[in-house]
């Protein structure tokens, strides 16, 4: 990666902490918690990244999290995604977890969070990178989960700056979660949702209208629907995109066709992002990177993108 794209001050907004989970540390984490895996080692595992759509994905994203167990492995986790955040100038993040995914496998709530808050406080203190924490809800499950979840969540409400929708998009429009949006939003945490990923322009629409989100994650198909376009472009709603996820997950077939600096040059505000990094191929510097490479993103381009980001914050 050139140097002047490493050396930008990024934010990164689109990011599910268990998708961050290395190969490397999965291995560890199970040995410490002797747990069986059924892959003979590290590059097995990495073998079983060929990934033909989001579910497939999915499926071993969560069987990936089954090693996170206990405080210490939320905090290293996490603790881990930071170190590669300060290698790569990201000086803020907004990252997701998934607390129904552990919760469902009997870890309480309260073990996730406080794994995940001290490594957010610690990488704050020690290596200057300011955070807010966003939690997420699975889509495939649901409504009345995630109203448990979030319960679950407010005796702890100053812990997060916000709400997500995610997981399967297809099938689970978000109108479907319209009511625990309005519930979170009156207890004054900002909504996102990934929309327009796998989904249609209309789940766009419905996440802006009914669950009256800050923030697209991703969005791409948003270019299929101009009016959907114009609206993004007036009322300046960012995108937190994905480049490699798109690529690894099919939503495009090369990273030459990817869209993200032509909505950019239209007047969209989009960001770069990695979403689930140890899956994909790579942290926001690779994102960067695959664009300038594939795209002939400029430095004034990659410049707008970065400041993008710094200005989509939530926190």
């Amino acid at each position: 990666m050139p140097e002047w794209l490493n050396a930008l001050p990024k934010a990164e907004l689109h990011l599910h902490l268990e998708g961050s989970l290395e190969p490397e540390l999965l291995f560890a984490l199970a040995e410490r918690n002797r747990i069986a895996l059924p892959w003979s080692d590290v590059e097995a595992l990495r073998a079983a990244y060929a990934f033909n759509n989001l579910q497939e994905f999915l499926d071993l994203y969560y069987q990936g999290a089954n090693v996170l167990r206990y405080e210490q492995d939320f905090y290293d986790l996490t603790w881990a995604y930071l170190l590669r955040c300060k290698e790569q100038n990201v000086i803020h993040v907004e990252p997701f977890f998934d607390p129904q995914t552990h919760t469902d496998r009997g870890i309480p709530f309260e073990v996730v969070l406080r794994g995940i808050q001290q490594a957010l406080r610690d990488g704050e203190k020690q290596l200057g990178i300011s955070h807010g924490l966003i939690l997420s809800f699975l889509r495939h499950l649901p409504e009345e989960e995630a109203f448990k979840t979030l319960e679950q969540a407010m005796p702890f409400r100053d812990a997060f700056i916000g709400v997500g929708l995610d997981s399967s998009e297809k099938g689970f429009p978000p109108r479907l979660f319209e009511r625990v949006f309005a519930k979170a939003r009156s207890e004054g945490l900002h909504a996102v949702a990934h929309a327009g990923e796998e989904g249609p322009p209309e789940y766009i629409w419905e996440a802006l209208d009914l669950l009256k989100i800050k923030r697209i994650d991703h969005g791409v198909r948003a270019i299929e629907d101009e009016r959907l376009m114009q609206r993004i472009i007036d009322e300046q709603i960012p995108l937190t995109v994905c480049p490699l996820s798109n690529i690894k997950l099919c939503v495009f077939e090369h990273m030459s066709q990817h869209n993200i600096l032509e909505m950019l040059e239209r007047g969209v505000k989009v960001t770069v992002n990695s979403d689930d990094p140890a899956y994909f191929g790579g942290y926001v510097g690779e994102n960067f990177a695959a664009l300038h490479e594939h795209l002939g993103m400029t430095e004034d381009q990659a410049r707008r993108l970065a400041q993008n980001s710094l200005d989509a914050r939530l926190a």
